[in-house]
């Protein structure tokens, strides 16, 4: 590795960030991600609302500073991408590096489709009327297609429109063109953002960065003043308690913090190497920390508004279905119901008229807003299916639907930054690879995962997604940290990294950071991957949910055994870097021992 990797002397043309404040934006704009928007609300509404902020504060604390503020050290520290780090702090753990880069590699085939599916809602939002309002008409032109009535017209755009989804992962069509398309351009994009390394990310995160801040807080403004969105509010803010007792909820605090900073891809390391010798990264990691967990929070109060008016609108527009059926049934007056006194009517005519009432039993629903709003929506639906509902009941929703994907895009856009730095920095590391000019490497980085990623946009590609997206990186990225930490602690040694960073700031660390490098991240960072395992382990079969059309919505089904093997491979791959570079060197060290031996015997011998 030593002699594959370019030599110190070069460290000093290493390109650097025009100022530190361009560090922090692309920090930002990586860390601040989809996740922030759809899975944190998803989590706490899950968990019980805001009791789910004490275990991930906590986490936030315990594990999400110590190990942000370790990457950047270290990247900073060696001037290298995550590879060449790593193998500078010991020739064995190159593959600790390799495993970032195979596992962002997996982050950056699956993530920029999430781009391609927000060009696509966005390319639609350009409509008098949003086109997963109303169901189309079927070819007769007798009535709305079945699927669609079946569903509702935003899974059905989703579902058909969009994904042209099959009916499992076995049955594979052809590639979706439009889909196809749209990838390309937001690989296109990509690429141009990062054409020229650091100088041209450096230009564009300052907008990546802060432009969906300006859009969340436009449609805070916007969400608080919908009718309803004060029962979402109120319902993400009372906390329930009992929820704290529930083992799974301080796992999803951790994880969640944990891939928010986007700790274990290698891209804070190859961003921090980019930085000035001598820059306050300590600062800057307790800043961009809370920052992201304070987006977080702030992205569920807008989305929980939102959640609150489309919950309400679905609890109301039930009472009215139920106004109608007791007025007809029993011959009421118009005005006579009302949507707020329909249960007192209930009562009433359940005690005045009980055989009658019997028979309605089974039409009357039951309209309860605590449970419409307890429905939670996960990741990709959330963001496609929820909100566009949501957006296409507001007045102007043609203007509120092209802020809303734009601001996806560049949250997407802003991650899909920092992924693809995770790949190409610690290659160009590599003295064949450097040789390459930027434009050319970067690009064919680029066209290589698009080309891979097309495959994503078949039929079928939504499933394959969806393993990805649940097996591609949890595992490999808790090892991959956990093996970060302890090398840092107990092979390298913290004394020698208290001097480096002495050396960098010119104060050693105080306690804090000492003991959870040490003690605490580790413990909890073992503690989480037993966890993992053991959880892998009795879930029995894997499952995903696939699209039924005759019943017009997702029933959840298990993995083929292709799929379940593919899923293995997907696990194993990227973590199994470590091992065998490990087992690599220490063969290839030990033949140029024996060869070393021997030229000595030689030469004592003609001597």
């Amino acid at each position: 590795w030593q002699a594959l990797l370019s030599s110190n002397m070069e460290k000093d043309s290493r390109p650097n960030w025009d100022n530190p404040m361009q560090f922090v934006m692309a920090c930002v704009s990586y860390a601040v991600g989809l996740g922030n928007v759809w899975r944190f609300p998803y989590l706490c509404q899950m968990h019980g609302g805001g009791g789910f902020l004490i275990p991930y504060l906590l986490m936030l604390f315990l594990e999400g500073l110590p190990l942000f503020y370790l990457e950047l050290a270290i990247g900073q520290k060696m001037r290298l991408g995550s590879i060449g780090a790593w193998t500078a702090i010991s020739p064995y753990l190159g593959g600790l590096g390799l495993a970032s880069v195979v596992t962002s590699l997996y982050l950056c085939l699956y993530y920029n489709i999430i781009n391609a599916w927000s060009f696509w809602y966005l390319f639609h939002s350009f409509q008098s009327v949003l086109p997963w309002a109303d169901c189309p008409i079927n070819s007769n032109q007798t009535g709305p297609i079945e699927e669609c009535e079946r569903a509702t017209p935003t899974q059905y755009f989703f579902y058909r429109e969009t994904l042209d989804i099959s009916s499992s992962i076995e049955e594979n069509g052809g590639i979706h063109t439009g889909q196809a398309l749209c990838l390309m351009l937001a690989w296109m994009i990509t690429y141009l953002f990062i054409v020229r390394g650091v100088k041209s990310t450096g230009k564009v995160v300052y907008f990546t960065a802060t432009f969906p801040y300006v859009v969340l807080f436009i449609y805070l403004i916007r969400g608080v003043s919908l009718h309803g969105a004060i029962n979402g509010v109120k319902y993400m803010f009372t906390p329930k308690m009992e929820q704290l007792a529930n083992p799974t909820t301080w796992i999803n605090a951790a994880t969640q913090i944990f891939f928010s900073l986007g700790l274990g891809f290698g891209s804070l390391i190859a961003f921090a190497s980019y930085n000035q010798y001598n820059n306050n990264f300590e600062r800057q990691a307790i800043v961009v920390a809370l920052i992201n967990s304070g987006t977080s929070i702030f992205a569920s109060c807008v989305t929980f508004a939102i959640y609150g008016f489309k919950a309400t609108v679905n609890y109301e527009n039930c009472l009215e279905r139920t106004r109608l059926l007791l007025l007809n049934t029993f011959n009421l007056a118009e005005d006579s119901i009302t949507i707020d006194n329909t249960f007192e009517w209930i009562e009433k005519l359940n005690t005045t008229y009980p055989q009658q009432f019997a028979q309605l039993t089974h039409k009357l629903e039951n309209c309860d807003l605590e449970s419409e709003l307890d429905t939670a929506v996960e990741g990709t639906g959330l963001a496609f299916i929820v909100y566009s509902e949501a957006i296409k009941n507001m007045p102007l929703s043609q203007l509120w639907s092209v802020l809303y994907f734009i601001m996806l895009l560049l949250l997407g856009m802003g991650s899909m930054l920092g992924n693809v730095t995770a790949i190409i920095t610690p290659l160009r590391d590599f003295k064949v690879i450097s040789r390459m000019s930027n434009e050319l490497f970067n690009g064919l980085v680029c066209l290589f995962c698009l080309l891979l990623g097309l495959g994503f946009t078949t039929t079928s590609g939504n499933y394959w997604f969806t393993m990805f997206n649940d097996y591609g990186a949890t595992f490999s990225l808790l090892f991959i940290v956990l093996i970060e930490v302890i090398t840092v602690s107990y092979i390298y040694g913290i004394k020698r990294f208290e001097k480096d960073i002495e050396d960098m700031l010119g104060h050693r660390p105080n306690w804090y950071w000492k003991i959870m490098w040490a003690g605490t991240s580790p413990l909890l960072l073992i503690a989480l991957f037993i966890f993992y395992i053991i959880n892998y382990i009795q879930g029995g079969t894997p499952t995903y949910q696939a699209w039924n059309k005759e019943l017009g919505k997702s029933v959840v089904t298990e993995y083929p055994v292709f799929g379940q093997i593919f899923i293995g491979l997907l696990l194993v791959s990227s973590v199994s870097c470590v091992p065998l570079t490990a087992l690599y060197v220490y063969c290839r060290n030990r033949k140029h021992g024996l060869h070393h031996k021997r030229q000595r015997t030689i030469s004592t011998v003609s001597a």
